[in-house]
């Protein structure tokens, strides 16, 4: 985390995310003006929920089955979106029970952390379940190696499936797209949502 890149940015006024699970690294984004703080451990780690509760920065909190390390060796679920879901549900609440303001919340379904392809493509078929949970959900698909798994490609070739897996958790309800091809998600969603706003005018 340099505070040096973090002061910059703020002075520029462009928006931070941290990822961090660390506490100590949470607490030197926070006083360098991080506007998220995205934890793929939601908060669980001894004094991380301490560390952001005084902030009024948002709270990413990611599902992460296992650890970073051995999360993708056998990863099971008996159905993996109501366990998601409930999981994610829980660590908000207990945000909230600390005092956090629930409007801080946003929810990261953990595409491609702890899960298989198969995992990773009921999540994005039922990702409604989660937005459903009141809280901003966020997903980080592009270039995730289920696209590689799907298309065959290197992660410098995954554009295509990048912004279609993009596309379509934007239409099932995520409100934070992840993404590392900006401009070509951004063109995606222009077209996408202007035939939403095409289709709704002809239907008023």
């Amino acid at each position: 985390c340099s505070s040096d890149l973090l002061r910059a940015c703020r002075d520029a006024a462009i928006p931070i995310s941290v990822d961090s699970m660390k506490p100590s690294v949470m607490r030197i984004a926070l006083a360098e003006g991080a506007s998220m703080i995205n934890d793929v451990n939601a908060l669980r780690l001894p004094g991380a929920m301490q560390a952001v509760a005084d902030s009024d920065c948002l709270l990413c909190l990611m599902h992460m089955q296992g650890e970073p390390r051995s999360m993708q060796v056998d990863p099971r679920y008996d159905d993996v979106v109501s366990e998601v879901a409930q999981f994610l549900q829980q660590r908000a609440q207990a945000c909230v029970q600390s005092g956090i303001d629930s409007a801080r919340i946003v929810l990261d379904p953990g595409f491609g952390f702890g899960k298989t392809l198969q995992h990773n493509l009921a999540l994005l078929h039922e990702l409604a379940q989660l937005a459903n949970l009141g809280y901003p959900v966020l997903a980080g698909l592009s270039r995730k190696s289920m696209l590689g798994t799907l298309t065959g490609r290197p992660a410098a070739e995954r554009l295509a499936g990048s912004v279609a897996a993009a596309l379509l958790a934007a239409q099932r309800g995520a409100t934070i797209l992840r993404v590392h091809d900006v401009a070509e998600t951004r063109d995606a969603m222009a077209v996408w949502h202007a035939l939403e706003q095409s289709s709704s005018a002809c239907t008023a």
